[in-house]
């Protein structure tokens, strides 16, 4: 007989099928498959039992008390002999289907993705779908849509969004990340505001994102897109950092050719980023947190230009041009010595901002630095005296609730009450009106 046999109806050899082969999502009921029945070695004398293997041997006698004689039946094994035990490696579960949840509106769609709102039909949660645009993608799974999971599921905070699940469609172009929720975006909501966010507000908001970067940063991941639009807003006061579609993690090294200048959105772009440079670090998210602490002042963005030479101006003029003390290493950047510089002239932030106090003004003008390496960090900013003056942070809690654009509703009208009689108008009730 030949030492590799085959099962009848099969065509593989017997010897080379594992139960992980045949079932490998079943735990129960496998089938067995009998393995070809070896020849009889000669039996060797072995020496006398000692007494502990008779208390052994007595241990495993049958209850009444006979022992077995002859060979055991062959337990059934747990796993391929090939490979360690299932229990050495973590669980892996299938991921569920997109049609596990009912879609209710189109929240928006972005270069990346399409977000829906939708239902869980089991839990009744309200969640965001995010649809990854996989149709035109030629190199398999995108990369922007690994480091955007893997950045959500590395900076797990109560400021920064929570992924839930991946869930996937009929096809392969259908990926869904499963993530909270949350009512407003800050742009749509600075828009819609009958009023602008009073002091105590924007203190506490600004706390809640200086939270969110700093954990982010803490962890080794880059956002490289902060703005309003990505910055969420729940009724309940509570601001979450979301789309992590340009994340990174950095650290060192950085990687063939450095890093890519096509990160940020042009508003809130670093002058760094403007002017060239391959390598930079944490301070870019630091700079958009202070185009976003101006936009919360002003209500509108700070710097609204059409394009990166125009963004450029519009920083000098705010900063004043850059120095060899405020900048040092400006004239090593790759765009440091074709661009001109405007005149010396001093900063605008105090005619920009003349009801900001100095504490307020000492922080933003710390965020828009020129010199990535003397910009403040979101440590440093969380600790500045700025958010323990008069006023103080408002709790959450106590922020007003609008309606959610995201969500389909609209603000209601002012009920139209009637005017009040005046003069002429003003018909009294008299016998003449009673009459029929």
């Amino acid at each position: 007989m030949s030492a590799v046999e085959t099962v009848p109806g099969t065509s593989t050899p017997s010897r080379k099928r594992s139960k992980w082969d045949e079932d490998e999502g079943e735990d129960e009921q496998l089938t067995y498959v009998p393995q070809p029945k070896k020849r009889a070695k000669p039996k060797s004398i072995r020496p006398a039992p000692s007494a502990s293997e008779n208390v052994d041997s007595s241990r495993s006698a049958s209850p009444s008390g006979s022992q077995s004689t002859g060979s055991t039946s062959r337990q059934k094994p747990t796993h391929s002999v090939y490979v360690p035990p299932r229990t050495h490696h973590p669980p892996i579960q299938a991921s569920r289907s997109v049609y596990s949840y009912e879609r209710l509106n189109q929240i928006e769609e972005g270069s990346y993705g399409v977000v829906y709102r939708a239902r869980d039909k089991q839990t009744g949660d309200i969640v965001a779908l995010k649809k990854l645009k996989l149709e035109e993608e030629k190199n398999g799974f995108p990369i922007t849509a690994l480091r955007e999971i893997y950045a959500l599921m590395s900076c797990r905070h109560e400021n920064v969004v929570g992924i839930r699940e991946v869930v996937v469609g009929d096809t392969l172009t259908q990926v869904f990340v499963v993530m909270d929720f949350i009512e407003h975006d800050l742009k749509t909501l600075l828009g819609t505001m009958p009023a602008p966010f009073l002091q105590s507000e924007i203190k506490t908001l600004m706390l809640q994102l200086l939270s969110a970067v700093r954990h982010c940063h803490q962890n080794w991941i880059l956002h490289r897109d902060l703005k309003t639009s990505n910055l969420l807003m729940n009724n309940r006061g509570t601001i979450k950092v979301a789309d992590f579609g340009l994340a990174r993690r950095y650290g060192d090294p950085i990687g063939v050719g450095g890093l890519t200048q096509l990160v940020v959105t042009l508003w809130y772009r670093p002058p760094e980023i403007l002017l060239g440079a391959t390598t930079y670090s944490t301070a870019v998210d630091l700079w958009s947190i202070g185009c976003i602490f101006a936009e919360l002042l002003l209500k509108e963005p700070l710097f609204q230009a059409q394009g990166e030479l125009e963004m450029l101006s519009m920083i000098f003029k705010l900063l004043g041009p850059p120095t060899k003390n405020s900048w040092p290493d400006y004239s090593s950047l790759p765009l440091g010595k074709t661009i001109s510089l405007p005149s010396p002239q001093p900063h605008q932030f105090r005619t920009k901002f003349p009801y900001l106090t100095s504490a307020g003004l000492d922080l933003l003008m710390s965020l828009l630095t020129y010199d990535p390496e003397m910009r403040i960090t979101a440590e440093e900013a969380l600790e500045h005296p700025y958010f323990t003056e008069s006023p103080v942070p408002k709790h959450p809690d106590l922020f007003g609730s609008f309606p959610s654009a995201a969500a389909g509703e609209k603000r209601r009208k002012p009920f139209n009450s009637p005017t009040a009689p005046r003069g002429a108008n003003l018909n009294f009730l008299n016998d003449s009106n009673l009459s029929p």
